[in-house]
């Protein structure tokens, strides 16, 4: 059942988070992780014509968001990235995962997802240089004014040095000009969904702006 519903998140970034979570019981699930797998397929079963919609007047420039959940495994207290990048209002990647260590703070643990967010712009520019797109500061919006300070002052570096090959990857690109660290408030980080649980409204909100609509 999880194999089946992985294989749909490449078309469905609605539901990548909770599946994601289920994912990590998989060598000893309970019956409690059985009902939460029921009930994804219970929402998929009434939204069966919700598919991303790639309008042909959309603009070309490519950003992305980056968000964090921190400390949000009440398993190891790990904290769970979530990103996604846009050409214009077209969503072309999507990505939720635990981070493989824990976090002390909710800086660092959004930093960790901004490093991940930055190696992903980084191979998407490439591959589009090559059909003669280029893009100079693409900007990655997160929701942290501490994490985006860090990257742009080096004062703050003292007391991160335990990611010290994160700090400089990600500072080295924004003094090439690759990237841009931009402020986004709370309540339109779309990348939200991917981190964690969210309310009926707020999803259905960020569900929108990832371009899933009823498509008949």
């Amino acid at each position: 059942m999880i194999g089946l519903l992985l294989y749909l998140t490449a078309s469905r970034s609605d539901i990548l988070f909770s599946v994601c979570l289920c994912a990590r019981f998989q060598t000893c699930p309970k019956e409690s992780h059985l009902h939460a797998v029921k009930r994804i397929f219970k929402y998929l079963a009434y939204t069966p014509s919700l598919g991303l919609w790639y309008p042909r007047n959309s603009s070309f420039d490519l950003h992305t968001y980056s968000d964090a959940d921190f400390g949000g495994s009440k398993v190891d207290r790990k904290s769970t990235s979530g990103t996604c990048q846009f050409l214009g209002n077209m969503l072309i990647s999507w990505f939720s995962k635990k981070q493989n260590s824990v976090a002390l703070s909710t800086t660092k643990a959004e930093y960790i997802a901004t490093g991940s967010c930055c190696a992903q712009i980084m191979w998407m520019k490439q591959q589009l240089l090559d059909y003669g797109f280029n893009f100079e500061k693409v900007s990655i919006r997160c929701n942290n004014t501490s994490a985006i300070y860090l990257g742009k002052n080096h004062v703050h570096h003292s007391r991160t040095k335990h990611i010290d090959i994160r700090y400089h990857f990600i500072k080295d690109h924004i003094e090439k000009g690759d990237i841009e660290l931009i402020f986004v408030p709370t309540q339109e980080q779309v990348a939200d969904i991917f981190t964690k649980s969210l309310d009926e409204q707020t999803f259905s909100k960020f569900r929108m702006e990832l371009g899933l609509c009823e498509i008949e």
